[in-house]
């Protein structure tokens, strides 16, 4: 009789989590920045049908990357959710918050079932406030945490890179066309350090946009008006940097 083979407990969900983190880091970062009048969702993706960004709600922004399909499944579970929610209570208690812990309660039943393998997604949940200090922004890995995240947050590629990146240049009260700019150059930016072009086409923007008068903040940032706020964006680094230049001598 041949003994069965024993994986402990800690082996398997190691092995689970490094298979979901290798899957996620093979597709494309994305990054979520606040600035002054909203949060703004940029990622590098040649593709106009799939969508690395979408409204959940009124408020809610939601980001993925990973595997299409699967982030796709939580994206529609999300929306009924929250279709569901303020329909039969009141539209205010939908929020980022409690759509984080749906996702959350999801993701960790996928992650520890021995039946399926864990999804290889990494979400990003988003709720613009009234003001800025009412920004909600939330990220979800692969195995249902939920990470409470401020300022900025990277996910996909490497997202451990960009993370570091948009910590040490972003701050409060930038403009979209600054925090654009940001976000590009991080994304721009290879492992080695060195930096490529993204083109304007190349790249999927949104926005939670807390100034717009209708309840949905939601809005797609395409075309001529992305072109536009990439030139001020870079205008704009550009004057810094001459400022900053003057100053040292």
């Amino acid at each position: 009789m041949s003994t069965p083979f024993y994986v402990s407990p800690q082996q398997a969900m190691a092995d689970r989590a490094e298979y979901a983190r290798k899957g996620i880091a093979r597709g494309r970062s994305l990054v979520v920045l606040q600035y002054a009048d909203g949060i703004v969702f940029v990622g590098e993706n040649p593709s106009r049908a799939l969508h690395k960004f979408s409204e959940i709600y009124d408020r809610i922004g939601f980001a993925a990357a990973g595997k299409y399909n699967e982030y796709e499944n939580l994206r529609i579970g999300g929306v009924r959710y929250a279709d569901l929610r303020g329909y039969t209570y009141d539209r205010d208690d939908v929020t980022a918050r409690g759509l984080a812990n749906v996702y959350a309660q999801t993701l960790g039943t996928i992650f520890s079932s021995v039946g399926e393998k864990p999804y290889e997604v990494e979400l990003v949940v988003a709720e613009v406030g009234e003001t800025p200090e009412g920004d909600q922004i939330y990220r979800l890995p692969h195995d249902g945490s939920i990470v409470d995240e401020h300022g900025s947050v990277a996910v996909g590629g490497n997202a451990e890179q960009i993370s570091g990146y948009l910590d040490q240049r972003h701050r409060d009260g930038m403009s979209l066309a600054e925090a654009l700019q940001l976000a590009v150059q991080s994304l721009s930016r290879d492992t080695n350090g060195s930096q490529r072009e993204i083109p304007a086409e190349r790249l999927e923007v949104a926005v939670l946009d807390r100034t717009r008068p209708q309840k949905r903040k939601f809005k797609r940032i395409v075309g001529g008006q992305l072109s536009r706020l990439l030139e001020a964006g870079g205008a704009q680094t550009a004057s810094e940097a001459e400022e900053s230049s003057e100053g040292e001598e």
